[in-house]
């Protein structure tokens, strides 16, 4: 009896109005995090504007095809085709060196190491080189491939790229695989499937659009990076001749075109860098896609 009537005096203090006092703390609070959301997309949405606002005006079929014109030329086509191919291609050199690295130390980390001291110390070492800056990570492929080939190339830029992918992929790979409910692999063992078996053919295939999201989203940092690549790949205004051959890269053309005194190169530089945006935003778009395919699934 005791307890009908507390519950039924509960639910009508659930159902009651708030005071004045509380309503109009709420409203200003939820006015106060309106306003301070407002202030924080700002800067985010004036430099897409800024970026549409000049980039589009250049924008057309011929900056896809043709190669950076001369300084000084106007009456020649002037393009980006080879900066967008030398990124594509170097984010693809990355993607090879690290993705499988990557995903197998997460899984390691996630299904076979644990909590063993071996792990720990692989999990505190890669948090490490997540957070290391872009230019140690040229600096380091610098030393390993450029000194070694004597030269700046496709392939000592892959390597400084991998390098800052490859912690990303393992951390999200691990996350991915410890969001798997722990009642599928003991489904999995009770059907008499070894570890490997569960590992492989149940939990990875579980965390698939998880650990696709964290490599689309490790693509996607890649593709924007330019100190790195300013050490590794250095630049051209050549087609890339070759895996071993300085070739240039959408940041780096950037960079270079956005200190140009030729008005050109600096309207280039705009449509590059509204490309640039448009890949990242669409590798992004893709990140969430798997990741809601990922929700739905589960």
């Amino acid at each position: 009896m005791a307890k009908s009537l507390l519950d039924k005096s509960l639910e009508t203090e659930l159902h009651q109005p708030l005071g004045v006092g509380r309503t109009l703390f709420s409203w200003g609070m939820t006015g106060i995090a309106f306003i301070l959301t407002g202030m924080a997309l700002l800067p985010l949405c004036s430099i897409l504007l800024e970026i549409l606002r000049q980039g589009i005006p250049n924008l057309g079929w011929e900056v896809f095809v043709s190669l950076p014109a001369p300084q000084g030329m106007t009456d020649v086509p002037n393009g980006f085709a080879n900066a967008l191919l030398g990124t594509i291609l170097m984010v693809g050199i990355a993607s090879l060196l690290s993705v499988p690295f990557g995903v197998m130390t997460g899984i390691f980390l996630s299904e076979f190491g644990k909590t063993s001291t071996i792990a720990s110390g692989i999990r505190f070492i890669t948090v490490i080189l997540n957070s290391v800056p872009s230019i140690i990570a040229g600096v380091f492929a610098y030393a390993i491939v450029v000194i070694t080939t004597h030269q700046f190339s496709a392939v000592a830029g892959g390597f400084a790229l991998a390098v800052l992918m490859l912690p990303m992929v393992a951390l999200t790979t691990e996350e991915a695989l410890k969001l798997v409910p722990t009642s599928m692999r003991l489904a999995s063992a009770s059907l008499g499937g070894n570890s490997f078996q569960t590992t492989f053919r149940i939990v990875v295939a579980s965390a698939l659009p998880g650990i696709t999201t964290g490599l689309l989203l490790a693509v996607a940092r890649a593709a924007g990076e330019t100190a790195p690549l300013l050490l590794t790949a250095l630049s051209s205004q050549k087609w890339p001749d070759g895996l071993f051959s300085p070739t240039a890269s959408m940041s780096v053309l950037i960079y270079n075109y956005a200190n140009s005194p030729y008005p050109e190169q600096i309207q280039l530089a705009w449509t590059a860098s509204l490309v640039l945006v448009g890949m990242v935003c669409i590798t992004s778009i893709l990140s969430r896609l798997f990741a809601r395919k990922r929700s739905l699934v589960r």
